[in-house]
């Protein structure tokens, strides 16, 4: 009987905790750069939002791909970074979206419900799109290809991250061998 944390499940969930921490940083990185620039800069808010993003994205994609999912070999512009920057534009444009109807909705209640709106706006879009991001960056972006066995086919399971195996090591003389 599998356990319920079978050595897959602990690696997509130290995947998922990384995957959070690295939102969090990236999230700090954002706001800091937003709040500068707009309330010490004077910035119109959207292109600060966009200056913030863009600037926050790079230690995002960086930092997932190296820590979350333990890629240290040449990024791939086309099949890495572009589609990472795509999402994380679409979660600008979703966010964007998501804030102005929820600012229209509720502009003529309290500043607490206004603002409590525009929030939960933001962060239900950006909530969103952080699990479909994680899904495609597991998944596509940074997946780990299968283990081969010694006859050419797939042993049927991936190195978790941060696993290593030797040629000529199938992955069942791997998990025993503490390697």
């Amino acid at each position: 009987m599998p356990g319920f944390a079978s050595p897959s499940r602990r690696a997509v969930l130290r995947r998922l905790i990384r995957y959070g921490s690295v939102s969090a940083i990236s999230t700090a990185t954002s706001l800091i750069i937003l709040g500068i620039l707009v309330g010490l800069a004077s910035f119109p808010a959207i292109w600060a939002n966009v200056i913030a993003t863009s600037i926050g994205t790079v230690p995002s994609f960086e930092l997932n791909r190296r820590w979350v999912w333990a890629q240290s070999g040449r990024r791939s512009l086309l099949r890495q970074a572009a589609p990472f920057v795509l999402l994380s534009f679409a979660g600008l444009i979703l966010s964007t979206i998501a804030v102005h109807l929820a600012s229209t909705t509720t502009s003529d209640t309290t500043r607490l419900v206004h603002a409590a709106a525009v929030e939960m706006a933001n962060v239900a879009a950006y909530g969103i799109l952080w699990i479909i991001q994680f899904v495609l960056c597991d998944r596509v972006l940074f997946r780990t290809p299968p283990v081969r066995s010694d006859e050419g086919g797939a042993v049927g399971q991936s190195v978790s991250v941060g696993q290593s195996v030797s040629v000529g090591q199938t992955f069942s003389e791997h998990s025993t061998s503490g390697v």
